[in-house]
């Protein structure tokens, strides 16, 4: 079993999500593997009660199980006037087999009668890292604030980008693209402050 922090793994199959994490990472000189590198990688059920909750339970049963540094990542939407909803659900809000198409005409639906002043969003990404062992050596959390569009613009991001709109730049992360997005988002909140943990755990 590694026990060095030698390489990590990403504890994801999102294609989209990786890229991105991986571009955030790109800088350090700390080799990234995903779990579609690992065949044998499983499949977490992600029934915790809070991004926290699932970001740990990725990070910790892949880590025992894989015998590496995994970091785990959960991410979701949540709307002020929908009490917080998506949240750990943007995933799968729209049902089983939910598309990202899906999920955004279904929250434009819940939305529609919300004036602009009232449609108040938020992206949380909370990120945690365990050691081949199962301990949580590190965590981080990014929020990023912003605005439910009235119509999808842009196509750029994933999931309610395209509806998400950044309030200073009166565009969403649809139409801002991935190198806007790579210095805006809750995800590089996030890692931000997880960087300098990663770094010590290195040194």
């Amino acid at each position: 079993m590694t026990t060095e922090l030698r390489r990590l793994v990403l504890g994801t199959h999102n294609r989209k999500k990786r890229l991105e994490l991986e571009e955030l990472l790109a800088p350090y000189d700390l080799p990234v593997c995903i779990l579609d590198d690992f065949p044998r990688s499983l499949e977490v059920v992600e029934d915790g009660s809070s991004f926290a909750d699932n970001a740990a339970k990725k990070a910790i049963q892949q880590a025992v199980h894989l015998g590496e540094w995994v970091l785990g990542e959960d991410s979701g939407l949540c709307v002020d006037e929908l009490a917080g909803a998506p949240g750990i659900f943007s995933a799968r809000y729209s049902g089983p087999g939910a598309t990202d198409s899906a999920n955004n005409e279904k929250l434009l639906k819940e939305l529609e009668k919300i004036p602009w002043e009232k449609r108040g969003a938020y992206y949380v990404c909370h990120m945690t890292l365990s050691d081949p062992a199962g301990v949580i050596q590190a965590e981080s959390e990014g929020i990023c604030r912003g605005r439910i569009r009235f119509q999808a613009s842009g196509t750029g991001g994933f999931g309610y980008d395209p509806l998400f709109e950044i309030l200073e730049y009166h565009q969403t992360f649809g139409d801002l693209g991935t190198a806007v997005k790579s210095v805006l988002s809750h995800r590089a909140g996030a890692m931000r402050d997880f960087l300098p943990k990663l770094l010590d755990l290195r040194s």
